[in-house]
């Protein structure tokens, strides 16, 4: 199963969704190397002003990413976006993607984001001067419309195609909804039907049998995986072996685990730098634990206070160590 977006074919029809927070360079790598065909940068600020700020510079740092770089902006005036457009590409940005999906209180407060749906007018605007500044494919990535009484994303996804946008990827729920309920997709199906332009589905896509129900159902041509990836970044694989083969993978066991979690801190802390790579850890390493009594009971917080990356990882294999002594002792 593939999935093109302009003159760029991925391997298989499974995204990670561009997450602020979480999915900097290193947690692009590492779902790429677990199945992840297409991954989007962070969300990245417009304003020029805020381009040589520590955050948007590491944001903006694309070394030995898997080609096509695809990076995420957001911004609410048009000749700004198609700035911040020019200046990703730049950069080494293969694919941009427009955000207008985010519901954060930040971003809806300038206007920007999902906040967008309620002007259809200059969500126009801003794909065209999007579209028209860069040689690039240009996607969007949006919600089904404001407000669970004033879903729009017919007209958006009009407005979309006709203004040139390559692909388009929408989440099963309104602004208003943020993350609760339940993430729906006959928003998804019936557009379908409406436009011609490559459709990805995202929202609480978490196992391989949601994945296979989301394409089917929908008819999206790929789906895109947030939250579930923050704790098992393995999805991807288990996701693509299930749509190739109709059969589940094993969950992986705890050598390859701990190996995962190790080589990911590991390049964290190289990107960040010992100080600020040790704070960014401890939620991936609370991501990827926080099922494990023993980690929750014993290690958790001592690695919350560890003071240095050598002692957070030796809490790690610790921690390795406890769960599989607690494992033999409850099997025998």
């Amino acid at each position: 199963m593939t999935f093109r977006i302009g003159p760029y074919q991925f391997d298989s029809p499974l995204a990670l969704a561009p997450m602020a927070g979480v999915t900097d360079r290193p947690f692009r790598q590492m779902c790429r190397e677990h199945g992840a065909s297409m991954t989007v940068s962070e969300m990245v600020n417009s304003k020029a002003e805020l381009r040589n700020t520590r955050k948007s510079m590491l944001r903006t740092d694309h070394q030995g990413e898997p080609e096509p770089v695809i990076v995420q902006i957001a911004g609410a005036d048009p000749q700004t976006m198609a700035d911040a457009a020019r200046y990703n590409v730049d950069l080494g940005a293969q694919i941009i993607d427009i955000n207008m999906g985010c519901p954060a209180k930040k971003v809806c407060c300038l206007a920007a984001g999902s906040a967008l749906l309620q002007d259809e007018q200059q969500v126009g605007r801003i794909l065209e001067a999007v579209v028209a500044a860069v040689d690039v494919p240009v996607t969007l990535k949006t919600r089904t419309g404001w407000a669970r009484q004033h879903k729009n994303i017919a007209r958006i996804a009009g407005i979309a195609e006709q203004s040139g946008i390559a692909a388009l990827t929408v989440h099963g729920r309104s602004r208003e909804d943020k993350f609760l309920g339940q993430a729906e997709f006959d928003s998804l199906r019936m557009l379908k039907d409406i436009v011609s332009i490559p459709l990805i589905a995202n929202g609480d896509i978490d196992s391989e049998k949601k994945a296979r129900t989301v394409m089917d159902f929908s008819g999206a041509d790929a789906i895109m995986v947030g939250r579930a990836a923050q704790k098992r970044p393995w999805i991807f694989q288990h996701i693509r072996h299930y749509l190739e083969t109709g059969q589940q993978l094993q969950q992986p066991g705890l050598i390859t685990r701990k190996s995962v979690l190790l080589k990911h801190l590991n390049n964290l802390y190289q990107f960040y730098g010992e100080f600020q790579g040790l704070r960014v850890a401890r939620k991936h390493i609370n991501w990827q634990m926080g099922d494990e009594p023993v980690y929750r009971q014993y290690i958790r917080p001592q690695i919350m206070a560890a003071e240095s990356t050598r002692q957070q990882t030796t809490l790690i294999h610790q921690c390795f160590d406890r769960i599989s002594d607690s494992q033999l002792a409850a099997v025998s």
